[in-house]
């Protein structure tokens, strides 16, 4: 036996027989193993790739898409919704004037508003619809101050084929055809837009809002239009604003100091509804434009983007950067029949709606309430 059997290498043991270092190759011949083959050398790796994080830049770009196509379907369902009616379309319409002119109703029309609502609203049970209000507003073109002027109702003007008669019977005759065609008469102003909202939309639309304020110099308390107001400032819900704008009959100054409330309601309703409060929460902003886009009876070329316009309009004029007055009149007067009507100064209204047909300032002793 060899010296190295006899001692094999440490951790090794023999196998019967002695310990065959080149057992394990008997089969490629007895030759001792190969080492592996040596790699050539050449360039590292490349590192993995990383992904690429995405700006900020165009997160923000994105962002903003994704906003502007839900604003602009939203945009689309409130104008698929809107009401419309041919409220421009008759003969003998007046040229076209510079800058915007609305034709602003406000109606008594009782329709949507179940037997409920009526009792809380104190709507009556009376059928078809009138005109509660009537307002001009005109938009002037190249950046000049926007004009709400009030049209009062109980206005005697002459309404074409039917002879001289208040402003509200045209209405109630033709409905908003009838209506717009005796404005332009009487005005000599082209009328460009109509919007119509009864009863139950304003009191909606001041809802969803949650509410306006106004201030109120001496209480109020009209049993016709169920509204029992204290004096000083307040929050206004629905019911409580509709029946402000509707009361009269316990106001010194009858249809004329309804008509300056009607248009400091709208004032604040307008505020309210373009404020970051609103326009920035969807609990808010969403049932505002269900209750504009159920309630409004627009033109039947008139669009959700138009209405826009005259909302921002009339938040200059309630913010101050425009102009509110009513036409100018004479006095109060009886017809042959015994009403009681409102008789313009013709003068002063010719100068009124003249500056307005030529885009032109309106003569600062003409505004007031």
């Amino acid at each position: 036996m060899s010296d190295w059997s006899a001692n094999p290498p440490r951790g090794r043991r023999p196998q019967q027989g002695g310990y065959d270092y080149y057992a394990r190759n008997r089969g490629s011949g007895g030759a001792p193993p190969q080492p592996p083959p040596t790699r050539r050398a050449g360039p590292p790796p490349p590192p993995p790739r990383r992904r690429k994080r995405m700006g900020w830049g165009k997160r923000i770009g994105i962002a903003v898409l994704v906003l502007l196509l839900v604003v602009v379907g939203f945009g689309i369902y409130v104008d698929s919704v809107l009401q419309r009616t041919e409220a421009l379309e008759y003969d003998g319409r007046i040229a076209d004037t510079p800058g915007t002119n609305w034709l602003l109703v406000g109606s008594d029309s009782r329709e949507g508003l179940d037997e409920a609502q009526r009792e809380e609203l104190s709507a009556g049970d009376a059928a078809g619809r009138r005109t509660d209000s009537m307002m001009l507003v005109h938009i002037p073109t190249g950046g000049g101050k926007p004009a709400l002027i009030s049209l009062p109702r109980d206005s005697y003007v002459p309404i074409p084929g039917h002879g001289k008669d208040r402003l509200n019977a045209a209405f109630s005759i033709g409905g908003p055809q009838l209506l717009a065609q005796t404005v332009e008469t009487v005005t000599d102003v082209h009328v460009d837009h109509y919007a119509e909202i009864g009863f139950g939309g304003f009191s909606e639309l001041v809802d969803a809002v949650g509410g306006v304020d106004m201030c109120l110099d001496e209480p109020m308390d009209d049993d016709m239009a169920n509204v029992h107001l204290a004096a000083g400032c307040q929050e206004l819900d629905g019911p409580q604003a509709l029946g402000f704008v509707r009361a009269r009959y316990s106001l010194d100054g009858g249809d004329l100091e309804r008509a300056e409330n009607q248009r400091k309601l709208l004032g604040a309703l307008t505020d309210k509804a373009m404020g970051p409060a609103t326009l920035l929460n969807p609990f808010r902003l969403v049932p505002l434009a269900n209750a504009a886009g159920t309630t409004f009876l627009l033109n039947d070329s008139d669009h959700v983007w138009h209405l826009f316009w005259l909302v921002k309009a009339l938040g200059d004029v309630s913010g101050g950067n425009g102009i509110t007055t009513s036409v100018p009149f004479g006095d109060f007067v009886r017809t042959d029949s015994g009403q009681s009507v409102i008789k313009w100064d013709s003068a002063n209204a010719s100068r009124l709606f003249g500056a307005i047909a030529a885009n032109e300032p309106i003569p600062d002793d003409l505004v007031g309430p």
